[in-house]
């Protein structure tokens, strides 16, 4: 890393409004807030406004600007109008140096469109993911690529979605292949060992298989997610299993997985997880079935084969290396392959053993050394009193662990 000066420090305004997206910034605004190079300015859209207050503060979030622009049952259009709106307010007034988005979320697209519109540089927090398929998921594909074309940087968690994005035409020296910020912050959250299971206790010496069940798409919603849940049924007939799901807040969800899941006794239904003990269960568990992006990127770190119920995924590393497959949306394929893990041990060990191609827990530090580094070489940043310090004077004073800065 060269040696460039900086004045400190660079207000860095990180948009976020969904529970994933809490999670896998939450080590970049710990890191920011421990460093006298970053002023963290942490925003919140309410996206997921229930499942995020006590969250950011169990995982240490500095304190944050909140907007109140959720509705029930709200268009797209009207929440995606009303999130550039408020957000556009928000850059205006706190007139940040940079802001940060993640991922593919309405919150992420909106937050990127304010910054542009205000001609504040956009830096795309796990960048180059894609499917190829407009629709699927559905809006996040087209919001990944939509922020693609206004960020400066692109923090890509693998070599595949760095080249996806240098595909597309964005230049080599704008993308970085940093790994995923929510293996930092999983490693972060076990070490503390602060959350609790939700499996019933027993169940692993009564012989009991535990199955994650995590299910809220909207293309999977309706009649397919009913299909999915007469599925699991299905599955819990055996016997020898105890299926957990942690329901979404979603009403379409709800409409379509209560009725088929309610009353059986081995079907534990329950309220939305904190992470941390959502984290906990995780680590619990045997196998992994979810429609969710982050699960595929956190079940290899824990050894936990992940069953994708969706026809397409923007992680197919994932699936190329053996950690997780995609088995679609189909009843009788999904109690197929999930019946196949739990009887063939031998399968079942090649999915747990195939290792994560998504991060060693240091995506954050690399996230935080670019942009110290083309900040000291490019930003006009005004001097306070922590000085003028080099860039690798900065990273010294970071914390160690995992999901901040070392370096070692």
């Amino acid at each position: 890393m060269s040696p460039n000066m900086i004045n400190a420090p660079v207000r860095a305004m990180l948009v976020l409004g969904t529970r994933p997206e809490a999670i896998k910034l939450a080590p970049v605004a710990r890191a920011m807030a421990a460093s006298p190079l970053f002023e963290p300015l942490v925003v919140t859209t309410g996206q997921h406004r229930e499942m995020l207050h006590q969250m950011l503060d169990l995982l240490q979030v500095p304190g944050r600007t909140e907007l109140d622009v959720m509705r029930d049952r709200q268009e797209l259009s009207t929440l995606t109008a009303r999130l550039v709106d408020g957000l556009g307010e928000v850059v205006r007034d706190l007139r940040p140096d940079v802001v940060l988005v993640q991922g593919d979320t309405t919150t992420a697209l909106t937050g990127a469109l304010a910054a542009f519109y205000e001609h504040v540089p956009v830096a795309h927090v796990e960048a180059g993911l894609r499917t190829g398929v407009l629709d699927n998921p559905f809006p996040e594909e087209l919001n990944r690529r939509l922020i693609g074309r206004v960020a400066r940087w692109h923090f890509a968690p693998t070599p595949r979605a760095a080249g996806h994005l240098r595909a597309e035409g964005v230049p080599d020296s704008e993308v970085f292949t940093t790994g995923n910020t929510v293996i930092d912050n999983l490693l972060w959250v076990l070490e503390r060992g602060t959350g609790q299971s939700q499996f019933t206790d027993g169940t692993a010496t009564a012989g009991l298989r535990r199955v994650l069940l995590t299910l809220h798409r909207r293309e999977n919603q309706g009649d397919t997610m009913r299909g999915m849940g007469r599925a699991i049924r299905r599955l819990a007939d055996r016997g020898d299993v105890e299926i957990l799901l942690p329901l979404h807040k979603s009403p379409a969800v709800r409409d379509a997985l209560l009725p088929e899941l309610t009353g059986h006794p081995r079907v534990r239904v329950v309220e939305p997880l904190g992470y941390l003990d959502f984290s906990a269960t995780l680590a619990a568990c045997d196998l992994v079935l979810t429609d969710s992006g982050g699960i595929q990127e956190e079940a290899p770190s824990l050894g936990k084969p992940a069953l994708v119920l969706r026809t397409t995924t923007e992680r197919p590393e994932a699936v190329e290396t053996g950690a997780a497959r995609l088995v679609g949306t189909v009843p009788d394929a999904i109690l197929a392959a999930t019946e196949r893990l739990l009887d063939d041990p031998a399968e079942y060990a090649r999915m747990a053993e195939a290792g994560n191609p998504f991060g060693d827990g240091h995506a954050t530090e690399r996230i935080i050394a670019q942009l110290a580094e083309d900040f000291g070489a490019d930003a006009d940043v005004p001097s306070t009193d922590a000085g003028v310090l080099s860039t690798d004077q900065v990273i010294a004073r970071l914390p160690e662990g995992p999901g901040s800065y070392s370096t070692a």
